[in-house]
Parts: structure tokens; C-alpha cells; sequence
């Protein structure tokens, strides 16, 4: 699951609305703060993630992390269904290996057809984002 906030108080984002993820201990409060994320944008950052090189899924979490700032917080309970859809799509590879503290640790890379999916993603985001700001932006009071 992804966490926004400002670090002393996190709210979870459900980056999947058709099949939310609701833990038995969470509050009826808790559960109506969830905010809904865009369906695959969790899969956009980690291939974003990965552009530059291979990574495992915690140093990919971590990235994330530090990257937005501390905003976004990437739950293992999202982030790794999350390489399993990735993997069965064939976006990413995965090969087992050795973490930088010496322990067995599966590094996942992006495929060509990853790095593709990565461009045409982007450029969607990218115009709905700026789609967003323009219709979020303040205007002057229209004449009627």
C-alpha cells in the first residue's frame, strides 16, 4: 500500500479502487480517509524506478520514497503484487542475486517492451497532469 503525508501522519492511497485492501484491524475512519490513486500508478513508478538499472523490491520502495519526498510510502503488501503483474506482463525481469547486505535478494530490470510501456505511460501522465493543473488552476470570474 502507498502512504501519503507528512511523515507523522501517513494515510493510506488505494492505488487499486475495484479491489481495495482493507485490513481488519483498520477504523471505519481510517478506512473513509483512504484516498484513491489512478489504477497503475504504482506500476508506473516502478518501472520509472528501474529505468536507470536494476534494483530489488526494497531498494525500489525506498526509491520511490525518497523521491517523492517522503509523500508516497510503499507497502510490501502493494509493492509486490505489484512485480508479480509487472513480471507476468513481461515489463520486467527478474533474476536472483546479492543485496548490498550480503543476502539473497531477487534484482528486477525493465525489458524492452518495460521501457516502451514506460514512454507510453509517461506521456499520458503527463497530459493528464497537466490537464489537471490547468483545470485546478485559479481563473478571474467569468461574465455572464
Amino acid at each position: 500500500m502507498i502512504f501519503v503525508g507528512d511523515g507523522s501522519n501517513l494515510h493510506p492511497l488505494d492505488i487499486r479502487p475495484e479491489r481495495a485492501l482493507v485490513l481488519g484491524r483498520m477504523t471505519t475512519r481510517e478506512r473513509t480517509q483512504q484516498l484513491e490513486l489512478m489504477q497503475g500508478t504504482l506500476d508506473l513508478l516502478i518501472l520509472q524506478t528501474l529505468a536507470p538499472g536494476r534494483a530489488h523490491g526494497h531498494a525500489i520502495a525506498r526509491t520511490i520514497e525518497r523521491r517523492s519526498d517522503e509523500v508516497l510510502q510503499v507497502g510490501h503488501g502493494s509493492l509486490y503484487p505489484a512485480l508479480q503483474r509487472l513480471l507476468r506482463s513481461a515489463l520486467i525481469a527478474a533474476e536472483d542475486g546479492v543485496s548490498e547486505n550480503n543476502r539473497k535478494a531477487r534484482f528486477y530490470r525493465l525489458t524492452a517492451k518495460g521501457r516502451k510501456q514506460l514512454y507510453t505511460e509517461t506521456s499520458k501522465w503527463e497530459r493528464f497532469s497537466s490537464a489537471m493543473a490547468r483545470v485546478l488552476a485559479p481563473v478571474a470570474e467569468e461574465k455572464s
